[in-house]
Formats: C-alpha cells, sequence, structure tokens
C-alpha cells in the first residue's frame, strides 16, 4: 500500500472521526466493545444472538432480571439502531451498552440493539437492509413460535418501538417507513422516537448553517457511506423529497433534538413535514438547551440528559 495515500486525510470530523484517502475511519472518541451481561447497577440482563447467519450479524437483548420470575410477562419492545455516520460504532460499544441498560431499567421493557454491516466495506442500503432483516427475524417470534425465548416469552409485539440516534434515528424512520409499506407480520408499531436524527438537504433550511466548509465535508462523508445517492435530497436523507412519506408506520412519533446540534433545525423541520402532509399522527419536538449532538450517550448523568431519558420512558409507556 502506497503509505503516502494511506496518510491523507480525505474527511477531518475531529473529535469524532477522520476518513482517509484510502478508505480506512479511525474513530476518535469512540468507545470500547463490552460483551452482554448482568449489569449489577441497573439489574438488566444481556445477550447476543444471531440475525442473519449469511451475513453472521447479531443483534443484542436486554431485559430486567426480574422478569425472569415470571414465566410469561410481556413487556414493550423497543428495537434500537446505534448511529455513526453508517461508518462507526457498534451496539456492542460500552456507550450503547450502558445507554441500554439505563432505558430498559427505568421504561420496564424488552430490547433489541441491532448490529448492521457499514461503510466502506458495506456502503448504504446496507445498513438499512441489515435492519430490515433484523426486524422480521424479531417479528418472527410474535406468535411465539420464534428461535430465541427472551422474545417468545417476554416481548409484547402489539406495543412495539424503533429508535435510534443519528444515523441510527435515519434507519429507524426508514424502517417506520418500510413497515407502513410492508407490514411486518404480527407486529403493532405504537411509536418511533428519533434521537438527534441524522436528515439533511442541498440547501440550508431556516436556522441550518450555511457554513461551507460544514456542507462540503457533510457532502464529502455522504459520498463516502452512501456513494448510490446523487445528493442530499435524496429521500434516504430528505424527507421532504420522499414521496411514501405520509405511510409511516406509527401514528406517534418523539423527536429529540439539541440546540447546538447542525442537526437541530432538521429534526424540527421533519417535525412540520409530518404535520402538513397529513399524516393523521401525533408528531412531538423536545430540545435540549445548551447540548450537543448525542450528550445523552457521553454524558449520562447530566440534568438534561435524565430529563431525555425520563421524556422517552413516558413516551413509551404512555397508555392509549
Amino acid at each position: 500500500m502506497d503509505s503516502t495515500k494511506s496518510s491523507e486525510i480525505y474527511i477531518d470530523f475531529s473529535p469524532d472521526l477522520i476518513v482517509y484517502k484510502d478508505g480506512r475511519v479511525e474513530q476518535l472518541n469512540g468507545s470500547v466493545f463490552v460483551p452482554p451481561s448482568l449489569d449489577l447497577k441497573t439489574n438488566v440482563e444481556s445477550k447476543d444472538t444471531p440475525y442473519s447467519l449469511e451475513n453472521n450479524l447479531t443483534l443484542r437483548l436486554y431485559l430486567p432480571k426480574n422478569t425472569h420470575q415470571t414465566i410469561n410477562q410481556k413487556l414493550p419492545l423497543l428495537v434500537y439502531f446505534h448511529g455513526g455516520g453508517f461508518c462507526m460504532e457498534s451496539a456492542f460499544s460500552s456507550l450503547y451498552h450502558s445507554f441500554l441498560n439505563s432505558l430498559v431499567s427505568k421504561a420496564n421493557i424488552i430490547a433489541a440493539s441491532v448490529e448492521y454491516r457499514q461503510a466502506p466495506e458495506n456502503p448504504v442500503p446496507f445498513p438499512h437492509d441489515d435492519s430490515w432483516t433484523a426486524l422480521k427475524w424479531v417479528a418472527s417470534h410474535s406468535n411465539g413460535k420464534g428461535p430465541e425465548d427472551w422474545l417468545n416469552r417476554h416481548a409484547d409485539f402489539q406495543r412495539v418501538f424503533f429508535s435510534g440516534d443519528s444515523a441510527g434515528a435515519n434507519i429507524a424512520h426508514h424502517m417506520g417507513l418500510k413497515h407502513g409499506l410492508d407490514k411486518l407480520e404480527g407486529v403493532d408499531l405504537n411509536g418511533i422516537v428519533l434521537c438527534h436524527p441524522y436528515y439533511w438537504g442541498e440547501k440550508p433550511i431556516a436556522g441550518e448553517t450555511d457554513d461551507v466548509n460544514l456542507r462540503e465535508k457533510l457532502d464529502k462523508l455522504r459520498r463516502f457511506t452512501c456513494p448510490a445517492t446523487k445528493g442530499f435530497d435524496d429521500p434516504l436523507f430528505n424527507p421532504a423529497f420522499d414521496p411514501n412519506l405520509g405511510c409511516l408506520g406509527s401514528k406517534r412519533v418523539l423527536i429529540f433534538v439539541a440546540e447546538l446540534d447542525f442537526l437541530r433545525s432538521r429534526g424540527r423541520y421533519y417535525a412540520e413535514i409530518l404535520k402538513k402532509i397529513g399524516w393523521g399522527g401525533d408528531v412531538e419536538v423536545m430540545e435540549a438547551k445548551g447540548e450537543g449532538h448525542c450528550f445523552f450517550l457521553t454524558n449520562p448523568t447530566s440534568e438534561n440528559s435524565v430529563a431525555f431519558l425520563k421524556k422517552f420512558v413516558d413516551f413509551m409507556n404512555q397508555q392509549d
């Protein structure tokens, strides 16, 4: 390999990541991978289980330990998709493991955190395709006869939620759309929770940065992770250009945004679009003042993170 080329920077997204011209991705602030375990602080147990043997893909299940004492206690089911710009992070990183432990404990739910293939080896739409495969595998337990006992015994498929952060929120949105078009058998999608969703567009919208350097960096990242797209007005990134947006398969959406996050305005814009197109559901936006992108992962004990978690839990536990 040409050592000069391998050290040349293609995109510098410090302090998060650097992409080199040879395709290498250096994650600067990522966390270490951790195994599934019984978390003594939250009393939540986790385990990894395969959902695609063909592609060697697994997901991590989380279940409150006290649930085991009741043979068939049914709990709301959350399917979560991690963020990372479609090219970094993992469902098995310490950041997401800690977050899911806390969320499952507070909400008293069962959760499936999906690992999916990423760029550059597996660019978009691989992450979305893998996520749909994971959802179909999860849904195969709705009759109580799937391969995973925890889902058979404890998942309430009439109370299912999709969620994710950043690129994972983008995936959660598209999974909600696909469920609306190609319904997962036996699944009642009660709500979608989008945490600092990764949406964008070719032209700045109200309140959005017009910084040329940042927008050029984002476009480079798009070409690196999603080379099949022609621009940021592709429906993958810009819901305003998606003719199927009204088919969103849930009637409740909660969107979290952060005041200092450059994606903030897009999250709010998404809510406005849903209202304008006559989608017919309920959408709510909660903004954290003075916070940046995905602050709740890196600073989980802050006042805003505690408020974020409470809102997330209340949304899932809300009775129709």
